[in-house]
């Protein structure tokens, strides 16, 4: 196989001073050069140093006749294939500005970095076998000055990652090199490099937002710079890369956004690098691939980082971020600003990455839609793995602060009257209609396009089991935040928990619900020690957050006075709860009971005529007769269920008294007070 333009062209090169060096030195190549210098090199020393001219010129001339020539069209070659080569190598020597004496110093540290007979020729030319790479007084003899400005610290090779220059010992014996990653490219290696931050991608040109861009983007430029359709990246001018900001939304809707606007170009997707060697391996790795730089940056961009971005200018870099940017972290290039007001997946995001529209209920934006269809492309469960993966969205990141409840129970369990049962089913499809309220439809989303409800009644009238039915109904997890995770005596952690609380909630579709709400909803108190103070800020916290956040959250309280009045503006539905009347206890009781639980005449009218109870309580008694029943090998009778109620009630508090009665004949006389 013919070896590549850039390889003959650095081994012409090398042969050609290896050649001259011989003849000037007259001293054949010896073991131990550079370790000491004899008398006899004294003379030929001198005639190499540039201050005394070098080389008489009648020693050389004759040889460099014969080598010239080679060397020139090895030269031109190598310029042609860095202007119109199609290989990797040449598109990336192109992107980083790498041309003409650039490219030939790129050629002669690959070259020798490639292959060990290179460098004990390179250490034969440099007179030490301490000096197996090129050093910068090599470079600077063999392909002149301009060569060794590609090397500087803004010169193209350096700049762009490829080229490595030592930091220790005088200037002209600082050896150079290539990064390992280059090396690996030139053998046709594809791996990203080790050093780029943690969960960088790759992103095909192909892989971009697909026909139109996403819904809800809108654009402006830096004044008086504005945007033309890019060029690929190769093709640009040397620091010309385009900046373009894209703010909003979530991180893959950002992506979308800048596939659309650089059309045609791959993307490298990455987090802000944390360290110099971490930025320069994500240059680097940019300008192998011809790809244009996505920087997700959570904050803003240090100085470090903006110092970074300017010595890269050639890059196509889109800086990602779900708030505006501050001007003065900008780096120093013109920019055009598209901000992503829409990141909710639709019917065409799924087909692209499922194969099928999106599930009824399900909604997700576009960030956790490619983790859900990674996921399920390493289970290939179809259907049901989608699913999964949108209950495991949140999978680990609520642990410690709320129980998952796996919503199972649907209308039929839920025994209301008819206004809270339609006030319930009114949440149901104001969650569920949000696409098409707030999208299809241009209503403004203001605050957000969340929903907050608020439950409120007596203990044990069905408040916990109509947020179940709602959850199941929507298809969706039911999360309990559990209060004694979340509230805490030290200043602050209370608002630390709570944050962890929504950011997990939105990184995956659920319900919220916080039972006995009012614990951290109640208030606020005129201050009048610091831990009035406090509170108060708690309260204004969780304000602020449901202000902003875009999913369900349901309220529950024993006693709806309790809650601050600010949570009434935001609270979209309220339900009131009632403890159930005679008809609604028959209900319960009706359904209480399994089909296949042993029941042995059980007045259930009696039973719901005679004690005024919630369904909370009704679902006690009937667990406690059934316990009792198992345990004694019998049936659930009446007498059985009656003093599993009586045993409820003195447990709530009440002067109950239940009659004995003989098992398992007649019905039991009952009198029950307070």
């Amino acid at each position: 196989m013919d070896a590549p333009v850039w390889e003959r062209f650095a081994d012409v090169v090398l042969a050609a001073d290896a050649a001259v060096c011989r003849v000037v030195q007259g001293v054949p190549p010896r073991d131990f050069a550079g370790l000491y210098v004899g008398d006899d090199e004294v003379d030929a020393l001198l005639m190499t140093l540039p201050g005394l001219d070098g080389p008489l010129p009648e020693q050389v001339a004759p040889l460099r006749a014969r080598l010239d020539p080679h060397v020139d069209a090895a030269r031109a070659a190598l310029h042609a294939w860095a202007r119109t080569g199609d290989d990797g190598l040449a598109r990336a020597c192109r992107y980083a500005g790498a041309r003409g004496v650039a490219a030939e110093v790129l050629a002669v540290l690959l070259a020798a970095d490639l292959h060990p007979q290179r460098q004990r020729l390179l250490a034969y030319v440099q007179d030490s076998v301490q000096l197996p790479r090129p050093t910068l007084a090599w470079v600077a003899r063999v392909l002149g000055q301009e060569a060794v400005r590609a090397l500087a610290p803004r010169g193209p090779l350096v700049r762009a990652g490829l080229a490595v220059v030592g930091a220790d010992g005088a200037w002209g014996t600082r050896m150079c090199g290539v990064a390992p990653r280059v090396a690996w490219a030139a053998r046709g290696d594809d791996t990203l490099d080790p050093e780029v931050p943690a969960g960088t991608r790759v992103v095909a040109a192909d892989e971009g937002a697909g026909p139109g861009a996403v819904p809800g983007a809108a654009g402006r430029s830096a004044t008086g710079r504005g945007a033309r359709r890019p060029r690929p990246p190769a093709d640009r001018p040397a620091g010309s890369g385009a900046l373009l900001l894209v703010n909003g939304a979530d991180p893959e809707s950002r992506r979308r956004t800048a596939a659309a606007a650089l059309q045609g170009t791959e993307l490298l997707v990455a987090a802000l690098p944390a360290s110099v060697d971490a930025w320069h391996a994500l240059v680097r790795e940019a300008t192998l691939r011809c790809a244009a730089l996505v920087v997700e940056v959570d904050g803003r961009l240090t100085p470090d980082d903006t110092e970074q971005l300017d010595r890269a200018g050639h890059l196509a870099l889109v800086l990602a971020s779900a708030r505006e940017l501050p001007l003065d972290c900008l780096p120093a290039r013109p920019w055009r600003e598209v901000h992503v007001r829409d990141g909710e997946a639709d019917d065409g995001d799924w087909r692209r990455r499922t194969g099928s529209p999106a599930p009824v209920g399900v909604r997700l934006t576009r960030e956790q839609l490619r983790l859900v269809a990674g996921a399920d492309r390493g289970t290939r469960n179809g259907a049901g793995g989608v699913v999964a993966g949108v209950r495991r969205l949140a999978g680990g990141h609520l642990d410690g602060v709320a129980a998952r409840v796996h919503a199972r129970r649907g209308w039929d369990d839920l025994v209301l009257p008819a206004t809270p049962t339609g006030q319930l089913r009114d949440l149901v499809a104001r969650y569920r209609q949000r696409r098409t309220v707030f999208g299809t439809w241009g209503f403004p989303a203001v605050p957000s396009a969340g929903v907050v409800a608020l439950f409120a009644g007596p203990s044990g009238t069905g408040k916990t089991l109509a947020a179940e039915v709602v959850a199941a109904d929507l298809g969706l997890d039911l999360y309990k935040v559990d209060l004694s995770a979340v509230v805490s005596k030290y200043i602050g952690e209370t608002e630390k928990n709570l944050e962890r609380v929504f950011s997990a909630a939105a990184s995956g579709d659920m319900v919220l619900f916080f039972d006995e709400a009012d614990a951290l909803f109640g208030k606020r108190t005129d201050v009048s020690s610091s831990h009035d103070r406090y509170a108060n800020i708690e309260v204004a916290y969780l304000l602020q957050r449901l202000e902003v956040f875009d999913g369900l959250v349901i309220l529950a309280t024993n006693l709806q006075g309790n809650i601050d009045d600010a949570f009434w503006r935001r609270i979209a539905v309220s339900v009131t709860f009632t403890s159930p009347d005679e008809a609604e206890r028959r209900r319960i009781w009706d359904r209480v009971f399994p089909a296949a639980a042993p029941v042995e005449d059980v007045d259930l009218d009696l039973l719901a005529r005679r004690f005024k109870v919630t369904g909370g309580v009704i679902r006690n008694a009937a667990l406690g007769a059934a316990f009792a029943a198992a345990d004694e090998g019998a049936g659930i009778t009446m007498g059985r269920v009656v003093r599993a109620l009586q045993r409820e009630l003195v447990k709530l508090g009440h002067l109950s008294v239940v009659d004995p009665v003989d098992e398992p004949v007649g019905a039991p006389a009952v009198r029950a007070g307070g």
